[in-house]
């Protein structure tokens, strides 16, 4: 370029110390330029390279604070409640992908009240028909009770250590002449009680959309719409931790029955555990359900299940619901409550963890504790 076509005064100016160049920008630089570098560029003064003010007002330095806190806890929300639904909709399509969905099982297609997962062993087959004889509708019922009211009950259990051997194909045959077992990838035992549950709520989130999600023990008798009616009452609660709350001492002895190994992490001797639900029965709604299965391998088991259940929602904004009406006692008290017209939900007995013997007892405590025969069938949800 010829310089001397320049105005001289340009070239001599006495403030410019370095030499000025010029340069001719490719046409690409000038298209690719943003917006954001123009705004830059009209920053600096063209005369003395001054930033310019941009705003001279006083700024509320605390509430703009205030107003980015709570903008980013109802993005945490958000996007907490999404990873929920999208877990909930992978679980289901990897199901159906891998064959893990039986064909006559519903596959989320549609909406359900309630599923009931009653937990139950290889050598429980006494229980489980006494369970059928009393308050598990059957057959056509059964189904009924599905499309009509929403609700899902089945028996959940999982495999032997020697998967497809005799203790696997009993369970098979009895599936076959009664369709009402939801089958786990879990190993059965008496010490995996908690993995077999978070085997069971991830498992039931995948395979049906339902509100709630219940785990019952097979020697506890149910009345299955009075239950429905006290989960019915905190549909407003997104995450509903419903049962009957307990604070029982760790047990930091070792042979005593519901020893902890891990007493030491709940503070000095003779501590108490945080407050979670009694094992027998207790519901949890769709966004903890979700929450265990997308956490499912990382969530921490400790001895026993009903405080592992309780120390993955010790720590998440879950809403915890105490209502005695889901342990009461066999007869004399569900009957003295039933007769009063405040019938239980679940009935057994302390000393047994469950029915003492409820194999041969849960027909009397069915006879004097249950609900009408057509509660169910007169009951909304």
């Amino acid at each position: 370029m010829d310089l001397s076509a320049l105005p001289q005064q340009l070239l001599r100016r006495p403030h410019l110390h370095q030499q000025v160049m010029w340069t001719v920008p490719e046409s690409k630089e000038i298209i690719r330029r943003s917006a954001l570098e123009l705004d830059r560029m009209n920053l600096v003064s063209s005369s003395d390279c001054a930033l310019k003010t941009i705003n001279n007002e006083p700024k509320d330095d605390f509430g703009q604070v205030q107003r980015t806190e709570d903008a980013i806890q109802t993005l945490d929300k958000t996007i907490s409640n999404l990873e929920m639904e999208l877990a909930s909709a992978k679980a289901t399509q990897d199901s159906i992908l891998n064959g893990g969905v039986p064909s006559s099982e519903p596959t989320a297609k549609r909406k359900y009240f309630m599923v009931i997962g009653i937990n139950t062993a290889f050598s429980s087959r006494k229980r489980r028909d006494s369970v059928r004889a009393t308050w598990m509708p059957q057959g056509e019922k059964r189904r009924k009770m599905e499309e009509e009211k929403g609700i899902i009950v089945r028996f959940v259990i999982g495999h032997s250590a020697t998967s497809g051997g005799i203790l696997d194909r009993a369970i098979d045959a009895e599936d076959r002449e009664h369709g009402d077992f939801l089958r786990l990838d879990h190993v059965e035992g008496y010490l995996e009680l908690a993995a077999k549950t978070k085997s069971y709520f991830a498992k039931a989130v995948s395979t049906w959309d339902a509100e709630y999600f219940v785990k019952v023990d097979d020697d506890v008798h149910v009345n299955i719409a009075t239950l429905g009616g006290i989960l019915a009452r905190h549909r407003s609660k997104p995450r509903a931790y419903i049962g009957c709350m307990k604070s029982g001492p760790v047990l930091a002895q070792e042979g005593v029955k519901y020893h902890e190994p891990e007493y030491w992490k709940f503070g000095e001797w003779g501590n108490k555990y945080f407050r979670h639900a009694s094992g027998q029965l207790y519901a949890i709604s769709k966004d903890l359900a979700s929450y265990i299965s997308i956490n499912q391998h990382v969530l921490h088991k400790y001895a026993n299940e009903d405080v592992s259940i309780g120390a993955w929602f010790i720590g998440v904004d879950a809403e915890h619901v105490d209502d005695r009406r889901l342990c009461c006692g066999t007869h004399p008290e569900c009957e003295r409550k039933a007769q009063a017209g405040n019938v239980c939900a679940a009935s057994f007995d302390w000393s047994c963890s469950g029915i003492c013997k409820s194999a041969d007892r849960i027909k009397e405590v069915h006879r004097r504790c249950g609900e009408s025969a057509n509660a169910i069938w007169n009951a909304t949800f």
